[in-house]
């Protein structure tokens, strides 16, 4: 597993990163780390967002260069990106978002650019991609390590649990490493390398990254065009697959121009600066920071991957970052201590009978969490008044923002499209297939499956087995042709 200990990253006037690692002794480091941060400090107010690529004014770049047509009225500092940026009336319409309603959101994306953007894209230019796809991030999740959308896509790049796995990212009750800037960002290089493997464009590449490798397979096969632009065209792909591309263009063309759109005055964060500590499993985190007098929330910041606050018992050992200082603190103070997390609240059974899986299902946790605290398996049988071990932390509520997760209900959006696939798979059950059509109805604006069963005297479940082609997969629409008889 890639690790970087004693990490330092810093802005210059060329917009380059300068990286420290274990290599080097802790003297030099420490040195090093404060000529780095006076650089950075004098550094701020910068004309491009940290980490892009750093390109000339006549496109010598390491990577390939492309060059910005059409924008020359706007007098930019910089027309060169390393991946292919175009001015249209799409990027037009989120350059414009960006300067007016959206401006807040790009100002705060901007600032945590700061600390995230230059270890971001040193790690792509590791693995051999264009440093200025920070900005897809920065479209993904304006820089931050717990965003959340809801499709359950989580992180700095956005992973669904299928496809961060699919990259080698944990996850787990305990971890998920898809909310690591650096873990995350490892694995999104590789996805996004393939990606461009398969398509052989970065705009395809990204548009794939936000729809799925399929979904842009298949609106190539047809349109019968690679062209993004064209793809667009059609109905076949999501809006937010649409504006997605245009959107990182934007970000890229205000990104590295900021005097020019307005922002020469980015406050941006301090650089993300850190040591790594050993520590064995189970151990309690808050115990620890109170023995290092360290603010808690401070480990959390730089370790959003840990959900909870103990250490999953089911690792060897555990990586853990602390601010710089207070790994030499932790040495003195607590290398031989034990912090095993012993403060677990706990439950009684209160029926005859019940087993660790059902009061894992009460209590909405995994099976194996309650299996790890109690050390038995989750189809073992509790007798009246045992008790279980529950993963809460005393004094806690089982509302704290620390176990959110568990108990969030999904958006309506959501809930209605699981609905109405459900009520699809009962029509095919349960209604009449009309074989021989005979009479149409054509949909009107505002038309319901229910209006239309209501309007015409089909049973609702025949209506939809009988025009099944056209609603599994979407609600219908205005001009839709059903068969009624």
């Amino acid at each position: 597993m890639f690790r970087i200990i004693g990490l330092t990253l810093v802005l210059t006037s060329c917009s380059t990163v300068k990286k420290f690692t274990k290599n080097q002794n802790e003297e030099q480091v420490q040195k090093e780390s404060q000529e780095i941060q006076k650089l950075f400090k004098e550094n701020k107010g910068v004309n491009e967002i940290i980490g892009s690529s750093d390109i000339d004014a006549n496109g010598k770049s390491k990577q390939k260069s492309y060059y910005l047509f059409g924008a020359e009225h706007l007098n930019l500092d910089n027309y060169y990106f390393d991946i292919p940026v175009v001015y249209n009336d799409q990027v037009k319409k989120w350059i414009n978002y960006f300067l007016n309603r959206g401006r807040g959101f790009f100002e705060r994306y901007s600032q945590r650019a700061g600390r995230y953007a230059p270890l971001l894209s040193e790690i792509l230019a590791e693995y051999g991609l264009p440093r200025d796809l920070i900005f897809l991030a920065m479209a993904e999740s304006g820089f931050q390590n717990n965003a959340k959308s809801w499709a359950k896509a989580v992180g700095p790049w956005q992973f669904m649990p299928y496809t961060g796995k699919r990259f080698n990212l944990h996850i787990d009750w305990y971890i998920d490493e898809r909310r690591d800037p650096i873990k995350a960002t490892i694995a999104a290089a590789k996805y996004l390398k393939k990606l461009y493997a398969d398509f052989g464009s970065w705009e395809l590449a990204a548009a794939s990254y936000n729809a799925g490798e399929g979904k842009i397979s298949r609106a190539i096969s047809r349109y019968k065009t690679e062209n993004f632009w064209r793809l667009t065209r059609g109905r076949y792909l999501k809006r937010e697959t649409k504006n997605y591309v245009p959107k990182i263009m934007a970000l890229a063309i205000i990104g590295k121009n900021l005097r020019a759109f307005g922002f020469g005055d980015i406050d941006f964060h301090e650089p993300l600066d850190f040591e790594e500590i050993q520590l064995a499993p189970a151990t309690d985190l808050m115990v620890l920071a109170e023995a290092l007098e360290l603010d808690y929330k401070e480990i959390q910041r730089l370790n959003p991957e840990v959900l909870r606050w103990f250490i999953s018992p089911r690792v060897e050992n555990y990586y853990l970052r602390v601010p710089k200082g207070f790994k030499e603190k932790f040495t003195q103070c607590c290398a031989q201590k034990e912090f095993k997390a012993t403060a677990f609240q706990s439950y009684r059974i209160l029926g005859r009978r019940a087993t660790l899986r059902d009061v894992a299902r009460k209590f909405k946790l995994k099976s194996y969490v309650l299996e790890d605290l109690n050390g038995m398996k989750g189809q073992n049988v509790l007798k009246k008044g045992k008790g279980v071990v529950l993963p809460f932390r005393m004094g806690q509520s089982k509302r704290d923002r620390m176990y959110a997760d568990l108990y969030e209900k999904p958006r309506r959006s959501v809930v209605r499209r699981r609905n109405y696939r459900s009520r699809i798979r009962l029509a095919q059950r349960r209604g009449e297939l009309i074989r021989k059509p005979t009479a149409f109805y054509t949909v009107q604006k505002g038309d319901t499956l229910w209006d239309v069963s209501r309007k015409t005297g089909t049973n609702l479940d025949t209506l939809i087995r009988s025009n099944l082609s056209v609603v599994k997969n979407r609600m219908i629409r205005a001009g839709d042709k059903l068969v009624i008889k």
